[in-house]
């Protein structure tokens, strides 16, 4: 499969959606030219999960999207996702690629450089690396690496890169500049009511 990251990559958490439904923030999201949208549902039971992950891969599919699920390679193969993303907790990716199939997208988060040569040597499509910058999406984040540590990171890796933590518009401009392939949003993407022209004004910045 042909593999080209987006360079806006959204991130959707039922928990940070300020009360807008997981399947009404996808539409929002493609209709504003979002491509790549993860669903991320951490305290959800699997059977929540999966309910809600049936429905944004509908409306994702329908908008010509891909849809990625966060940690559950089984939830991502049960509502046909595009696939999983993994992190250092989770199932490895070599497991992760066996449930879904080499046809699948497997994205492996990273935070260090030790990591990154891990996530390098496996079979995963992308890597994400962060926190760039301070986050609140996370109960316990792990520590910043900042932009310097981004370029470090660019450095030790070929495969694309997903820069993630903390990205608004005020700094996405800069986390392209010094070499990620991609920014993952979450919190940034929801502050205001208005998510479509949030989202318009990132890929504004990031195609400029």
């Amino acid at each position: 499969m042909g593999f080209r990251l987006p360079r806006l990559y959204a991130i959707i958490d039922p928990a940070q959606t300020g009360g807008r439904s997981a399947p009404a923030v996808a539409e929002a999201l493609l209709r504003a030219g979002v491509r790549l949208i993860q669903l991320r549902g951490k305290n959800a039971s699997s059977r929540a999960l999966f309910e809600i992950g049936r429905q944004v891969a509908e409306r994702v599919r329908a908008g010509g999207g891909t849809f990625i699920v966060n940690d559950r390679a089984d939830v991502a193969r049960a509502v046909g996702a595009d696939g999983v993303h993994v992190g250092q907790d989770d199932l490895p990716v070599e497991l992760a690629r066996g449930i879904l199939g080499p046809e699948k997208w497997v994205g492996y988060s990273t935070h260090n450089v030790e990591q990154l040569a891990e996530g390098e040597l496996s079979s995963a499509d992308y890597l994400a690396f962060g926190p760039v910058f301070p986050t609140a999406s996370k109960e316990r984040p792990d520590p910043v690496v900042g932009l310097e540590g981004l370029r470090r990171a660019r450095q030790a890796t070929r495969k694309p890169l997903v820069a993630i933590g903390g990205i608004t518009v005020l700094n996405a401009r800069q986390v392209l500049e010094v070499g990620a392939d991609s920014v993952a949003v979450i919190r940034g993407l929801y502050q205001s009511l208005e998510i479509e022209k949030t989202v318009e004004e990132f890929l504004r910045i990031l195609s400029t």
